[in-house]
């Protein structure tokens, strides 16, 4: 019989993969061994059918497996008698860790059944529970996470070490014998009683309560409570924003649509908060002026005892401060958020990094924010990019989030926030020393924003290491072809590129852009015609500037000293004429928003980044209008004047806004797919990408979908289209410019 010594790479460790091979060559008769080490795993195997064992790796894994390649080598060695697990071995860090996995069904039935882990709340298995909130090193054993420091009680070490127990190799298993107890307190002294009975008496009361999750604490309270949401906002400084809930699913079903896409999302391992439309049924102050709800299952045996007992639907928000990062520590909480939450219901297992909730959408797919659940998940490269260096990436200043390419493989960080508050650039500096010290990454370059002041980019600046500056849209655009699997050498494509600001080559401020190219390089085919950024900045928190500075460009002067009367007009005119702190930019956020300001919303001011936008969304799908407001053309320029002349004889008709807001998106998609579609029907590019944020609007993104129908399109679905995914790009960008250079320089 000949013998193999096999290498299995992917998301291989802490998804019980060692029992599954210990008892797949049972299956097959085999002898040999099993472990894990930083590559991934290991195993050593004798027997007559190898070819069997070897093909059945990949088809039968565990179900948070992920094999990304099964090599295969003679072996020479001796081997055991029997099937052996041995102890993990150490080394460069070259595996992938598994993300964080929401409760099996498994472990929800026994803590809501007989026996010694009915009611416990850190209950989980090989197939589900904490697993990188609680990492500290690699190889992912007990001892390198946060559950060091509750050794194992008999039971739960017979558990561990059995190879036919769904626990085996478990690293946080625990039960209420030996591992983290949960308590509740109230001005830091602990309430006797059981913790989750309290925790229900107190929503139902009204009262607001921070809960420690897994990668940090959460806000809740009675979702169905006005007073109680009302409460929460203003403890919380948090005036609009839409506020996430958490119920279990014939909960949700009251208060949500939930289509099929929708639920097999929401009971995906991950259990991301999705987007799904509103029944209608809740207080308005939970999502205001939105047709969406954002929803979870609970993810924890804690949030599903918690869930199970109190019935109904719970807000459940990142607990924090207006602006800063979320809390994760004890005493962090105890201080920070005394004067928010009632009580807090705690726990005493470390959390080793900081992770918000993923958001995502089910129709169309799409994330928003990449976190708690698919980080530290990986992309392949695409085809050409094999022997491409390491290169560490660092985003953009809003939505901040790193990139790491080693291996073959892409690994986008998590959401840090937006880099120009101090906390979470404090964030950022500790999430680059993280992942590069947990993957053992080497990298030879640094790819950042082109932008000057970005937070990122003087940082990557200062590492000493070869930079690569990337222009934020082509970054935009090299990300999108990246998560579409594009090859190196696959040929160009056109861009149609929409978001906030981001700084051209050129010097202007774009965002609303046609760019034909690849990783390599790109050039600019038209957009939106640059208008004045009253203010610079502060345009972005009020749309009535944009409104303005639009409608001057549009010859309707008159029209805003009729809508905007009690605005500092004047004063604005005068610093666009003499272009103080007015710079012109082509941002098709920044158009969003004069369109909502327009129609009277949020015209004086936005309290929070894209409140304009979304409103005006929301508002569009009230309406089933089939029309399209004309956008017209000066050269390659996309002009909005005549947009804006039509928006005025709408309004003054007293045409229903819904029906305008929906004739905007449908004339900026027609505008854009005219655009972009001659590109590819000339031969000269080979498919159309769509990025930026502002196809995070479901709307936006479906429209220009049919505008561009019978071209190939590509889209993002599992990184964010907006800035969360512009790490990504700037990697692929400076890997396709170092695989460009000359060899040997």
């Amino acid at each position: 019989m000949k013998a193999v010594a096999i290498r299995v790479r992917g998301q291989v460790q802490g998804v019980g993969f060692r029992p599954f091979i210990w008892q797949l060559a049972r299956d097959f008769g085999l002898r040999g061994r099993v472990w894990n080490d930083a590559e991934g795993v290991g195993i050593e195997a004798r027997g007559d059918d190898l070819d069997g064992f070897v093909a059945a790796i990949a088809t039968r894994a565990p179900k948070l497996a992920r094999v990304d390649a099964v090599e295969v080598a003679p072996f020479m060695g001796g081997l055991p008698d029997g099937f052996d697990i041995d102890e993990s071995r150490a080394g460069r860090a070259d595996t992938r860790v598994t993300p964080d996995a929401a409760i099996c069904a498994d472990c929800a039935a026994e803590i809501e059944g007989p026996g010694r882990r009915q009611g416990y709340a850190f209950t989980n298995c090989t197939h589900c529970g904490p697993r990188f909130t609680i990492l500290r090193g690699l190889p992912y054993d007990r001892a390198q996470t946060t559950m060091a420091a509750f050794p194992l009680c008999a039971d739960c070490a017979a558990e561990y070490a059995d190879p036919t127990d769904r626990r085996f190799h478990a690293q946080p298993v625990a039960c209420p014998a030996c591992g983290p107890r949960l308590w509740l307190e109230v001005a830091g002294q602990e309430v006797s009683g059981d913790p989750i009975a309290l925790a229900v008496a107190r929503l139902r009361a009204g009262e607001v309560l921070a809960i420690k999750g897994l990668g940090g604490f959460h806000l809740a309270c009675d979702a169905a409570n006005g007073a109680a949401v009302a409460r929460l906002r203003a403890r919380k400084c948090r005036p609009a924003k839409p506020l996430a809930l958490m119920g279990r699913e014939a909960a949700l079903r009251q208060v949500a649509v939930l289509g099929p896409k929708a639920l097999a999302l929401l009971r995906d391992p991950a259990a991301p908060i999705v987007l799904v439309p509103s029944a209608g049924v809740l207080p308005e102050a939970v999502a205001p002026g939105m047709v969406d709800l954002g929803v979870m299952l609970p993810a924890t045996p804690l949030h599903h005892l918690l869930c199970a007992g109190f019935g109904g639907v719970l807000v459940m928000t990142s607990a924090n401060l207006s602006g800063e990062p979320q809390v994760v520590g004890n005493d962090e909480a105890r201080q920070k958020l005394a004067g928010v939450a009632d009580a807090l219901l705690i726990h005493d297992r470390d959390i080793a990094r900081r992770l918000d909730d993923s958001v995502e959408r089910a129709e169309p797919p799409m994330v928003l924010r990449r976190a708690r659940g698919r980080v530290p998940g990986t992309l392949p490269l695409p085809p050409g990019f094999a022997a491409a260096p390491q290169v560490l990436a660092l985003g953009g200043q809003m939505k901040g989030a790193i990139c790491l390419t080693k291996g073959g493989q892409a690994l986008l960080g998590h959401h840090l926030g937006d880099l120009d508050d101090a906390l979470c650039a404090e964030e950022f500096d500790k999430a680059v020393a993280d992942y590069t010290a947990l993957f053992d990454h080497r990298p030879e370059l640094v790819a950042v924003d082109a932008h000057p002041g970005y937070r990122a980019t003087q940082a990557g600046r200062a590492m000493g290491l070869p930079v690569v500056e990337v222009w934020h849209h082509h970054a935009h655009l090299a990300a999108c072809l990246a998560e579409n699997g594009w090859p190196l050498d696959g040929g160009q494509v056109v861009g149609i590129i929409l978001d906030g600001t981001g700084l051209g080559p050129d010097g202007a401020i774009w965002g609303g852009e046609v760019l034909l190219g690849d990783y390599r390089g790109f050039v600019h085919r038209g957009g939106l015609r640059p208008t004045p950024l009253p203010g610079g900045d502060r345009a972005a928190r009020e749309p009535w500037r944009n409104a303005l500075a639009q409608l001057d460009q549009a010859g309707l002067g008159d029209w805003a000293d009729h809508l905007f009367a009690g605005q500092p007009r004047d004063l604005l005119r005068q610093a666009i004429a003499k272009g103080i702190n007015a710079p012109k930019s082509s941002s098709a956020g920044r158009l969003f928003d004069a369109v909502a300001a327009v129609l009277g919303i949020c015209a004086d001011r936005q309290s929070y980044e894209g409140e304009a936008a979304m409103r005006l969304e929301a508002l569009a799908q009230r309406s089933s209008h089939s029309e399209a407001y004309s956008l017209g053309t000066r050269g390659a320029e996309i002009d909005t004047a005549p947009l804006f002349r039509a928006l005025r004889t709408d309004v003054l008709a007293g045409r229903p806004d819904a029906d305008m807001a929906l004739q905007f998106h449908r004339g900026l998609a027609s505008a854009f797919g005219a655009a972009a579609r001659r590109w590819v029907e000339t031969g000269e590019a080979k498919a159309i990408a769509l990025s930026g944020g502002c196809f995070q609007n479901a709307l936006l993104a479906r429209l220009m979908q049919e505008n561009l129908r019978g071209l190939p399109v590509l889209t993002h679905s599992v990184t964010p289209a907006n800035d969360g995914g512009l790490a990504l790009g700037q990697a692929m960008v400076a890997a396709a410019q170092a695989l460009d250079l000359p060899e040997g320089r």
